[in-house]
């Protein structure tokens, strides 16, 4: 797998003099030795008692003559990445899939590789089992258009907001507003290690959530930062240190020189606070910057931006940055006018591109699930829900996504004999 583009990282507390008497690691570069973990067990148990009993508010105190933060109701602790990965670890499979799909999914977005990148799938997921079942479908579809298209599924496990509402699998795991994070990791780590060390089909997800790369990261193949925080430095210096390639969204009103300076600044080496090193310490970060990075175009209040004039204009504006890599764009969202049942049609339009000799545009991106539309979540929670039906945006259902990929595929087809002509 290519080593993730990272220098030197530190924790922020690096004397161990302040540690208590079951010492960490201070050093965050090193990899976990599952034998030095054991003999810092009593460490992890003592975390996990107080996960376990420490109830919301465990952490909070209030001491007279100092300030107080009122607003806060409580915080419990966040359970190490190391400790995460020692549960859940990464089988040879997944690494095989993820490693193989980073170099593929770099290569198409740096148009060394002529295929189309099609990241398909849920708008989020909030059944693991309803997705593992999609997965494997798309594994058969992926590997019967292995010569035209890359397909990654589309995993998401976060979902940001407009305001409020269901935050994703990770933040709420039981949908029902308890928000247990350790366990949404455990159930999203768990999921990722199935599809792609069962399924076998590599994944995407969208980096929201600045704590929680350490914990999932290394199972994606491809990552996506959304219209809402494209502008965000904290994600900038987060792409800038992922292995696999990023995908910058245009912004909500449609504007492109936000994501593309964002491509710029994730190509540039950072110095950063956040990192979560395995043993649960936080870190400064060092990143060589991410070259991978490219735009997607999504479309925003200012009307859609799929068209091949709309193309045209973003790719002078990246080679204005001196950026060569590609286009995907996104058949959702503003580019469908929130309609799901116009993906279809922004699919065929890029096919037609792609038949026209369009080199610009290297992928594409579908909300798709096991079945059309979607659904709100009923009184009585996630048991009265339909199975392989969305609960946020509206996806196609699964024969439309098999058609699509069909002729996207054939599209590619075209588009080789016509460039090779």
């Amino acid at each position: 797998m290519t080593p993730a583009p990272i220098i030197a990282a530190q924790p922020l507390l690096a004397n161990d003099a302040a540690v208590p008497k079951t010492k960490i690691p201070p050093s965050a570069t090193l990899p976990l030795d599952l034998t030095r973990w054991r003999v810092r067990q009593s460490w992890a148990m003592a975390m996990e008692r107080l996960m376990r009993e420490g109830g919301n508010g465990a952490w909070k105190e209030e001491h007279s003559g100092e300030l107080s933060n009122d607003r806060v109701l409580g915080m419990n602790p966040l359970l190490p990445p190391g400790l995460l990965k020692a549960e859940i670890p990464m089988c040879d499979k997944s690494f095989q899939t993820v490693s193989k799909a980073q170099r593929e999914v770099a290569n198409i977005v740096n148009k060394r590789d002529d295929r189309l990148l099609v990241l398909v799938g849920p708008c989020s997921i909030h059944d693991p089992d309803a997705a593992l079942e999609y997965g494997m479908r798309l594994k058969d579809i992926a590997d019967r258009h292995s010569q035209d298209l890359c397909i990654i599924m589309r995993a998401y496990l976060e979902k940001p907001r407009t305001t409020v509402g269901w935050k994703g699998l990770v933040n709420d795991p039981d949908i029902d507003g308890s928000c247990d994070l350790n366990h949404g990791l455990r159930v999203s780590r768990s999921l990722y290690s199935a599809l792609t060390g069962v399924a076998g089909i590599p994944i995407a997800g969208e980096i929201l959530e600045t704590a929680l790369p350490p914990y999932l990261a290394e199972f994606m193949s491809l990552g996506a930062i959304g219209a809402r925080t494209t502008e965000s430095q904290p994600h900038r210096q987060i792409a800038s240190s992922m292995p696999f390639p990023i995908g910058f969204k245009n912004g909500t009103d449609g504007s492109l020189t936000e994501a593309i300076n964002s491509i710029t600044s994730a190509a540039s080496s950072h110095s950063f606070a956040g990192g979560i090193a395995d043993n649960g310490w936080t870190q400064i970060v060092r990143s060589s910057g991410n070259t991978d990075c490219f735009l997607i175009l999504r479309g925003g209040s200012s009307g859609p931006n799929y068209h091949d004039k709309d193309v045209r204009v973003a790719q002078d504006l990246l080679s204005a940055q001196g950026h060569r890599t590609g286009i995907m764009i996104d058949c959702s969202h503003g580019n469908s006018e929130k309609n799901y049942k116009r993906q279809p049609l922004v699919a065929r339009d890029v096919g037609a591109q792609l038949r026209a000799g369009q080199e610009a545009i290297i992928g594409v991106m579908i909300e798709s699930n096991l079945h059309e539309g979607k659904q709100g979540i009923p009184n009585e929670g996630p048991e009265g829900l339909q199975r392989g039906v969305s609960v946020t945006d509206g996806c196609i259902g699964w024969n439309t996504t098999v058609d699509c990929l069909e002729q996207l595929a054939e599209a590619v087809q075209v588009r080789r004999a016509v460039t090779k002509s």
